[in-house]
């Protein structure tokens, strides 16, 4: 039995290859891919703007499937981004497995879900929410998941005014969260589509990139991956403000004026992957709320033009892969 699989094949390429399928490692299941979505954490992997853990990795992170071999057999589950930790070192220890020097990551440092089948460690697999299509569960399995922690590292007041720089997959799943919770939600993005989108979902405001909000913000968040936005993004915040960077990866951040975008106790903090636990309490969020996932569908076949649409801005809501 053979499987169809993309793997990067140097900087800004992959090729399509048909392989042997094998069996999951021992603790492993083996997945039949049902949908995955296309991140751009994917694109950092395939243009290495993250340093290559592996030579000829399948990419993809957001991954429904069902299992074939292993587990459960038909059972639905998810993928997401963390596969491993060691759960010894100080990080796992105090419940930060996100930041624990041994992890590894599906798509990355292991084959992930631009694929007809692919494995993941029992232990590292979500159980998917009801009510949702294979298509729309995709995109919460790492733009969900990110998008929520994020939130929470933006410490976000009860009803506070929260801003959102960039407007893709993560943005508009966590300014669903934010709202549920009662708060005001300002949505800053230079793609007009974007903006129309976040109006549609109850944003109170929908504006220009580097635009400045119609009121102080008590939290921000960063989704695009452009570090020119911190420092109005910084100005923008009330005293005490709290800005969240949500990418892996992020343009170099210009010099910050001390006084205009630092002073009043205003904070800059980084979202470094996620736990477990962040990913079934959204999942969990998910179960009782149901969300509006903007998705635009596209064979596994053309996983580059996906790619390439994302790249261009040309994705609206999230893009994601079915075999």
């Amino acid at each position: 039995m053979t499987t169809r699989v993309w793997r990067t094949a140097g900087p800004g390429r992959m090729t399509l290859l048909d392989e042997p399928l094998a069996g999951p490692e021992p603790g492993e299941l083996l997945v039949r891919v049902l949908a995955c979505g296309v991140c751009r954490t994917d694109l950092h992997v395939v243009d290495e703007d993250l340093p290559a853990h592996r030579a000829g990795v399948v990419p993809g992170h957001e991954v429904v499937g069902e299992v074939v071999a292993g587990g459960a057999l038909g059972q639905r589950v998810g993928i997401a981004w963390l596969r491993g930790t060691c759960g010894e070192c100080r990080y796992c220890r105090r419940g930060a497995e996100n930041l624990c020097p041994r992890s590894i990551y599906t798509g990355w440092d292991a084959d992930g879900g631009y694929a007809e089948y692919t494995t993941v460690p029992a232990a590292y697999a979500y159980q998917l929410p009801s009510g949702y299509t294979d298509v729309e569960l995709a995109p919460l399995l790492c733009a969900g998941i990110i998008g929520y922690r994020a939130l929470a590292r933006a410490d976000l007041p009860a009803g506070g005014r929260l801003g959102i720089y960039g407007f893709g997959a993560s943005a508009h799943l966590a300014m669903q969260v934010a709202l549920a919770r009662g708060a005001v939600v300002h949505v800053l993005t230079r793609d007009e589509r974007a903006r129309t989108l976040a109006i549609d979902l109850g944003a109170a405001s929908a504006g220009g990139a580097a635009d400045e909000p119609p009121e102080s913000l008590d939290s921000a968040i960063l989704f695009a991956p452009v570090g020119d936005l911190v420092p109005p993004a910084l100005a923008a915040l009330d005293r005490g403000g709290t800005l969240a960077v949500a990418g892996i990866h992020l343009t170099d951040v210009p010099p910050l004026n001390y006084e205009r975008e630092l002073f009043y106790e205003r904070q800059l903090r980084s979202v470094t992957a996620n736990t477990r636990v962040d990913g079934r309490e959204f999942l969990a969020f998910a179960q009782r709320h149901r969300l509006t996932v903007a998705t635009t569908p596209y064979p596994l076949a053309e996983a580059d033009r996906a790619l390439a649409d994302l790249a261009a801005d040309r994705v609206h809501g999230a893009a994601v892969l079915v075999p």
